[in-house]
């Protein structure tokens, strides 16, 4: 009801912007029939977004259907659209889709994490029901990323479907499924803002049409800035005009502390009258990376806090409503992050809208993807693959171009070069990511200590896991030194540091468990954690970290932790109801707008050890023991955290509460354990 509200109230808000162009939401009532049933038989009724794989995969069945499928519904176009332009765009369809309109094919579409549009005008009966026909595949192809991964390929139309109509003339839409406007900040300052407005005409008429282009950018309700500019268009061409803007002053998107954003409305007109209207965001701010000093925004420093989210959640797969998405950036917000990177792909466009209007800095990628420490390649050297990777780069960044939130450009992550080697094809990238948006940098996440390929893109960061998959978590901090100082003009970032970890699994000894094992208890995730973060933000040099991962997880293959098919390595459990005390270690140490303290290894109820540590997160100044009601003294808190060694538990039930400060500035938390 809330995601129906949602749509209702956006659609309404839109038309009541403009009437020039229609957009209905195909969500409801979609027939689902997989590649394999010959029956002649109605297939199943299922809602979009929707996955095939939310059963199968979730469970650990490495056998989990790759396969085909075919997304079936009646359309009824209205006699009114007659003489006006008609598209489909699919925000996300995992991995191939085929298209078909009453039985007619339209195209194909090879990619599972961007959008695509096809027109349909010449294709549709108008006044009648039509069949919109969509066939499926996540089996793997050798020449469309992803090859491998440590993630579930969910197959499906796991996003938003939606037909527009504009008029015979309008801003296209099918400049890589883009809004086909473009925003290009050429140079913003605390004084001023120099900005491109790049917008594409499409003239669908039989003859050559002028027409007007105005933008204008609204601070709330108030126009502060007007321009307008005329041009002329041949037939079934697309033609872009450039409209430069200037702002004096402007206010700057300032990520968490102020994520401001412009309203810019571009109306396309003809003869004086508009005929199609497009509305962006527009967040005006400026960044750099310093190899020394670390990320800067606006000038000022910044430390970017960051973790990394895969698009999946327990029982639905990859298929999230909007308020899956909101729960997710809830949780980061109270977390006390301030940045993210998006793995291994682009992710919904909703998600997007809600990163730029939070304010987290954001690394997107595209899902080319090595497979680390596992056996394949991830990368074919084969024309067809090497064009469908600069496709989905194309549209990760036209799609997006408009964005705030997002500064960097992700590349890669883990690739291999000791067999077939990436490297030239990733130097093409390069250049074509930099072709297409010099206004940002260039990133990827590496495995490899030393490589050329680490010396591609304008920042790089590595994946590691010291304390995890071998060595000791405090390694990190001289690791990164080496780095530094062996290759002083690298700009290095920490792009995935993690542990696995059960909320069911308790131990008393603070060692290190085996990850492929079915022991990952949660002490030690904590433990990680905190001597990980210590050693990194004693570092300015390093410009982002980014934690591995947010929220468990499903990756079919894996055989450890607490079930199989899942990647445990989360701060939050997969049906984001557990927040493990790893999160709340952060949320100490980053959110200091809230009050925190929160006893750690609470879910370690039942103990054999008369003697324990109790350990405290928090961002108070000093906290006091109670065991059983009596008084164990105060502390203060030093780096978020204060322990007691050597604590006597009685016999049985231990009341174990912590309290700090006074009368309306008072706070405690308490939990129980029990003596066997």
């Amino acid at each position: 009801m809330k995601y129906n509200l949602l749509f209702l109230l956006s659609f309404v808000s839109f038309f009541a912007f403009s009437q020039s162009r229609e957009t209905h939401l195909l969500n409801r009532n979609w027939s689902l029939v997989y590649g394999y049933e010959v029956s002649t038989s109605a297939g199943k009724l299922v809602q979009l977004p929707h996955t095939w794989n939310a059963d199968d995969a979730l469970i650990g069945n490495k056998a989990y259907y790759r396969g085909q499928a075919s997304y079936q519904k009646k359309i009824f176009i209205e006699k009114k659209w007659e003489g006006k332009r008609l598209f489909l765009k699919f925000d996300g369809v995992n991995t191939i889709a085929n298209v078909f309109v009453n039985g007619k094919h339209l195209g194909e579409h090879r990619g599972g994490y961007t959008a695509f549009v096809f027109e349909i005008t010449d294709r549709v009966k108008f006044g009648e029901e039509n069949t919109i026909q969509v066939r499926v595949s996540n089996a793997l192809q050798l020449d469309v990323m992803p090859l491998v991964g440590d993630f579930v390929f969910y197959g499906g139309i796991y996003r938003d479907v939606n037909l527009i109509i504009t008029e015979k003339s309008c801003i296209s839409l099918q400049d890589y499924a883009s809004s086909g406007v473009y925003l290009k900040q050429k140079n913003v300052t605390k004084g001023l803002a120099e900005v491109e407005a790049k917008v594409l005409v499409n003239n669908g008429n039989l003859t050559t049409e002028n027409y007007e282009v105005k933008v204008e950018v609204m601070d709330g309700t108030q126009t502060i800035l007007s321009k307008q500019s005329a041009l002329t268009v041949s037939p079934n061409c697309t033609v872009p005009i450039l409209l430069p803007m200037s702002l004096s002053n402007p206010h700057l998107w300032n990520g968490r502390n102020d994520p401001f954003m412009y309203k810019t409305v571009v109306t396309l007109l003809q003869n004086g009258k508009p005929v199609d209207k497009v509305e962006q965001s527009l967040g005006l701010r400026f960044f750099s990376v310093d190899a020394n000093e670390g990320f800067f925004l606006n000038g000022e420093h910044l430390q970017l806090r960051g973790v990394c989210r895969h698009q999946d959640y327990a029982e639905k797969g990859n298929a999230l409503l909007p308020q899956d998405h909101e729960e997710d950036i809830a949780i980061m917000k109270e977390m006390g992050a301030n940045a993210i990177r998006l793995s291994h792909y682009p992710q919904a466009p909703y998600f997007y809208d809600l990163l730029d209007k939070n304010g987290f800095v954001t690394w997107s990628e595209i899902p080319f993807v090595g497979p680390g420490g596992y056996r394949d390649q991830g990368y074919v050297n084969q024309t067809s693959f090497r064009d469908n990777g600069k496709q989905q780069l194309l549209e990760m960044i036209r799609q997006n171009y408009n964005r705030p939130s997002i500064c960097f450009w992700g590349l890669f992550n883990e690739l291999k070069v000791d067999e077939e080697s990436p490297i030239d094809y990733v130097k093409e990238l390069n250049i074509l990511a930099k072709s297409e948006d010099p206004s940002r940098v260039t990133t990827a996440a590496s495995f490899l200590d030393k490589a050329d390929i680490n010396e591609v893109t304008d920042l790089i960061g590595w994946n590691k896991y010291f304390g995890w998959y071998g060595g000791e978590p405090k390694q990190i901090g001289s690791w990164a030194d080496n780095i530094h100082t062996l290759s002083p003009n690298l700009k290095i970032a920490i792009s995935e540091y993690g542990a696995g970890a059960s909320i069911f699994h308790h131990q008393a000894e603070m060692v290190p468990s085996s990850p492929g094992s079915y022991w990952h208890p949660e002490a030690w995730q904590a433990i990680y954690h905190e001597e990980n973060w210590r050693a990194i933000q004693a570092r300015p040099y390093i410009w982002g970290t980014f934690i591995w991962n947010l929220f468990d997880f499903a990756a079919a293959h894996r055989t450890e932790g607490d079930r199989n098919g899942r990647n445990d390595k989360g701060l939050v459990t997969f049906d984001r109801k557990t927040r493990k005390d790893a999160w709340w270690f952060y949320k100490a140490t980053w959110n200091k707008a809230e009050p925190v303290l929160y006893i750690a290894d609470r879910r370690f109820v039942n103990r054999t050890n008369a003697k324990t540590l109790v350990k405290v997160y928090s961002n108070l100044e000093q906290v006091e023991l109670f065991v059983n009601g009596i008084s164990f003294g105060k502390k203060n808190v030093m780096d978020a955290m204060v322990q007691w060694e050597s604590i006597a538990l009685a016999k049985g039930e231990n009341k174990i509460e912590v309290k700090s400060g006074k009368g309306k500035a008072a706070f405690s938390d308490a939990c129980r354990w029990i003596l066997e």
